[in-house]
């Protein structure tokens, strides 16, 4: 299984003007692969190699392996545009975005994440130190700091190319981490369904109900507070605006982490397997008015999912995905569907039996049944084979 880690590098005065050079060196040279791939119609990786990769290495002083990342990050990037041209996540051909993002060549911000490799970059796990390669030459023993948990996970298990990144004027290094699996649970007694929402960011069948009442009320004031920094548009303005940017996305992901660890802590102490919603491309399909536009676009289900996912494969939690249509209008009792079953958005009452529940609680059981048949559906049989005798 992986995942990412990222650790902060503590760089010299020295040692950032030469990560900083290199960057910038970096993404000038993908930007000229950028212009030379859009003029000649090769995004290929060995294709656009051909047309770039000495012009590239000698103009901007890389090596042979930074000139070949470069390239390999300039086609990956329209590698990810091709993918999501036929997605449909930018619009029909000749729409105002599907011209924006075909019309020109993409654009690599001086900043931009460059990946390094092994030959490039070299960790020295027992003294917290890196060994890299820049423009200016090799940086040796330069510090690095992180989590404590993280940095164990760190020696134990990195492999592959790590991102050096450089954010809000500090540095960091995001590593590839290949992690051992737990041995999954084969018989899960039921399932524990999760139903992701914005009043409650996530309800369980066991009735746990973690609000997002504050969280909401937070963002609010972040997006209130952006807009008067960006209407008022002095430097002091522009720089407060820089240090609070990401800060909001921290505190999302901090309460993502803190959620995900008890529901999954919670399915491997019953027994259970867990239930989610399969809600991709639920920001295309539903259609909002301007402020819940704004609401479900900052909701970040897709990372509170993508977290239960990878913390329950650790844990040996079984985990599957479930249709989510009509789980909100379904009675988990009788299982009758009808959109009058939700006379307000808190609240479930059956038009057929009678059953009166909180509306997120009753989704959750849906989801929750939805999973243990989908689960039962696909395992394998557990019975004994059968012998026949002529």
């Amino acid at each position: 299984m992986k995942l990412t880690v990222r650790v902060k590098l503590l760089p010299t005065p020295g040692q950032a003007r030469a990560l900083e050079a290199t960057l910038h060196a970096c993404n000038e040279a993908a930007n000229h692969g950028s212009v030379t791939a859009f003029a000649t119609g090769t995004t290929r990786n060995r294709e656009l190699r051909a047309f770039a990769y000495t012009h590239i290495k000698h103009t901007w002083g890389l090596g042979a392996q930074a000139a070949q990342h470069v390239i390999k990050k300039t086609s990956d990037a329209y590698a990810a545009l091709r993918g999501n041209l036929r997605a449909g996540n930018l619009g029909r051909a000749g729409s105002k975005r599907h011209t924006a993002a075909t019309g020109k060549p993409i654009v690599f911000r001086p900043n931009s994440a460059q990946p390094y490799d092994d030959r490039m970059l070299s960790w020295q796990a027992d003294r917290q130190t890196v060994s890299i390669r820049t423009t200016a030459g090799r940086l040796k023993h330069l510090a690095y700091t992180g989590h404590e948990g993280q940095l164990e996970l760190l020696a134990r298990y990195r492999q592959g190319e790590s991102d050096l990144q450089h954010r809000n004027g500090q540095w960091y290094l995001l590593a590839t981490l290949e992690l051992p699996e737990g041995a999954q649970n084969p018989d899960p007694q039921t399932f524990i369904g999760v139903d992701l929402g914005i009043a409650n960011i996530a309800t369980t069948s066991t009735g746990r109900r973690h609000s997002g009442r504050r969280l909401n009320r937070t963002r609010e004031n972040d997006t209130a507070l952006r807009a008067r920094l960006q209407k008022r548009g002095t430097r002091s303005a522009k720089r407060r605006a820089k240090r609070h940017a990401g800060k909001e996305a921290r505190r999302t992901r901090d309460i993502n982490h803190k959620i995900s660890k008890h529901i999954v802590a919670e399915a491997q102490r019953t027994g259970r397997g867990i239930a989610l919603e399969d809600l991709s491309g639920i920001r295309e399909r539903v259609r909002l008015r301007k402020p819940q536009r704004v609401t479900i676009n900052s909701w970040a289900f897709g990372q509170l999912g993508a977290f239960i996912e990878y913390k329950a494969r650790r844990a040996g939690v079984p985990v599957v995905h479930v249709d989510p249509a009509y789980t909100s209008q379904e009675c988990s009792r009788c299982h009758h569907i009808d959109k009058r079953n939700r006379p307000h958005q808190a609240v479930f009452t059956c038009t057929s039996c009678g059953f009166v529940e909180h509306a997120d609680v009753n989704a959750s059981h849906v989801i929750g049944r939805r999973g243990w048949w989908l689960w039962v559906r696909g395992a394998e049989s557990q019975a004994p084979a059968l012998t026949l005798i002529a």
